[in-house]
């Protein structure tokens, strides 16, 4: 692991993960320390979002420890790990077509009993997203994929999480597009959300983590800060088995 002066949220230690009889984590470690960004990055298929599913208990795990907050949480439904803190944008949005932008963001707060914090976490989701707000009536189907995007991350964060997980969030979208969701992205860190962001562009991932693990064929292969693999572009390609640094 590397060293950091802040204190980790989640600690995740030898995990392992299978789909039936195929294995598909073999003892993944890592760690997120509260106010971070770190990146997961790997080829496809390597185990990102395996991980990010086994934390959010989509996946059970066949051994090994998640610890959020001093909390074993690998044990638990999905609701409690929301519950506890923890949310889990999913990768290629999934966002309900036939219900419109608002419907969509209220649906992120469906643990929440009280009407008036509803209300108050909404406009908070509007004020971060002001394009949702103008098409709060919309149905989702409609919007374009970046606004599909910024939806998905806007429900999630109706959760009020302490941690995010980001799964593939410019999937799909114009390079203009996926900068507009990572400033997003950092302005919701800046405000004190830790992120964990599972990412194929591995130059967005390293622009806005400050630390980087890399995957590969569901094994942890290298733990650095982001700006040593960005400096370092035949490291990047050697732990990646060839992938251009930017790719």
């Amino acid at each position: 692991m590397i060293e950091t002066h802040a204190k980790p949220v989640l600690i995740v230690d030898d995990l392992r993960v299978a789909y039936g009889s195929v294995a598909a984590l073999h003892g993944v470690s890592l760690e997120v320390h509260a106010g971070e960004t770190v990146a997961l990055i790997g080829a496809n298929g390597a185990g990102k979002s395996t991980t990010l599913r086994a934390i959010s208990g989509l996946l059970k795990a066949r051994s090994g420890t998640i610890v959020w907050q001093g909390r074993p949480i690998h044990n638990l439904a999905p609701d409690r790990i929301v519950a506890a803190g923890v949310a889990h944008c999913p990768e290629e949005r999934h966002v309900w077509p036939h219900m419109t932008v608002e419907e969509n963001i209220r649906l992120g707060a469906y643990l929440c009993r009280s009407r008036e914090e509803i209300r108050r976490r909404l406009a908070l989701a509007f004020e971060r997203f002001p394009r949702l707000r103008e098409r709060a009536g919309q149905f989702a189907g409609t919007l374009s994929g970046g606004e599909q995007q910024m939806l998905a991350i806007a429900r999630a964060l109706m959760s009020e999480p302490a941690l995010l997980m980001l799964d593939e969030p410019s999937l799909g979208l114009s390079p203009r597009i996926a900068d507009e969701v990572f400033e997003v992205v950092r302005a919701i860190n800046a405000h004190g959300v830790t992120v964990l962001l599972v990412e194929q562009n591995i130059h967005n991932a390293l622009s806005i983590a400050s630390r980087a693990y890399v995957i590969e064929t569901g094994r942890i292969t290298a733990a650095r800060p982001s700006a040593e693999l960005r400096g370092d572009p035949a490291l990047l390609r050697a732990y990646l088995g060839g992938a251009p640094a930017a790719a």
